[in-house]
């Protein structure tokens, strides 16, 4: 455990010494600011356009911060032959993958709460209210989802040696699931075998990453959901996170360092 929780420590001091959740939060808050200050008529509605505009860039910016990270990990190791005195410690390579995923999923869950808090600052000074239970949900929700992809940027930084190539891949993937994952199952409807069986397979199989978007429950001020729901959702994430690392656990053991 100290093994893993050391290596997790050097990601996340490494992700806040770099600029990249900086340039992503500061942007955040300008082109929020600068759809705040307009005033279309008066119209109470656009505290609803504002919330969702913010709750875009937040998801956005999440998505950059995890990815980019997670997928210059193990290939950073390679490049700087750091790999080898860290597994000549008694540190194994299982230890090295579940350091790396701690460390990323910290990081990203720290940059979450600054921009949750931004968005309920901004959100409570507009409308005066103060949901706490949709934001909490929302935010624990939006933090497992890129445990996922975390795990799956991780899997794929053992199969892609460039990061570029593994970080567009996972992008690729990860908006697909996220805009088309959903459809998937009315589009076999419209399709002829062999093709409906094999998208079907497809939507049973991949994770579905927009069971974790409830952006609409914090935009419309609409009830929290059952918490039984969400310790269903957290289950669901876990289990394809360890799918996940477990590839990319098996893929790392069996490959050459140099």
């Amino acid at each position: 455990m100290n093994s893993l929780w050391a290596i997790a420590s050097l990601v996340i001091k490494e992700l806040y010494r770099r600029k990249d959740f900086y340039v992503l939060f500061i942007l955040t808050v300008l082109i929020t600011g600068l759809f705040g200050s307009i005033s279309i008529f008066n119209d109470e509605r656009i505290v609803r356009y504002l919330k969702a505009i913010c709750l875009l860039l937040i998801w956005m910016a999440a998505l950059v911060i995890a990815i980019v990270t997670t997928a210059r990990q193990i290939p950073a190791e390679r490049e700087q032959r750091t790999i080898f005195p860290l597994l000549a410690k008694p540190v194994t390579r299982a230890h090295v993958v579940g350091g790396k995923f701690l460390g990323c999923w910290l990081a990203a869950g720290i940059a979450l709460v600054v921009f949750y808090v931004f968005f309920a600052l901004l959100s409570g000074t507009r409308e005066h209210t103060w949901p706490i239970a949709n934001y909490a949900q929302a935010l624990w929700l939006h933090w497992l989802m890129l445990a996922m992809v975390i795990a799956l940027t991780l899997a794929g930084s053992v199969l892609f040696t460039a990061p570029s190539s593994n970080a567009t891949i996972c992008f690729i993937v990860t908006v697909g699931i996220l805009l088309v994952g959903r459809h998937l199952n009315t589009v076999t409807l419209q399709l002829r075998e062999p093709a409906s069986s094999l998208v079907s397979v497809v939507y049973y199989l991949i994770p579905h990453l927009e069971f974790f978007d409830v952006r609409d429950l914090v935009i419309h001020d609409w009830p929290p959901i059952p918490w039984s729901a969400c310790a269903l959702a957290t289950l669901y994430a876990l289990a394809y996170t360890a799918c996940f690392l477990l590839a990319a656990w098996w893929r790392f053991r069996r490959q050459p360092l140099n």
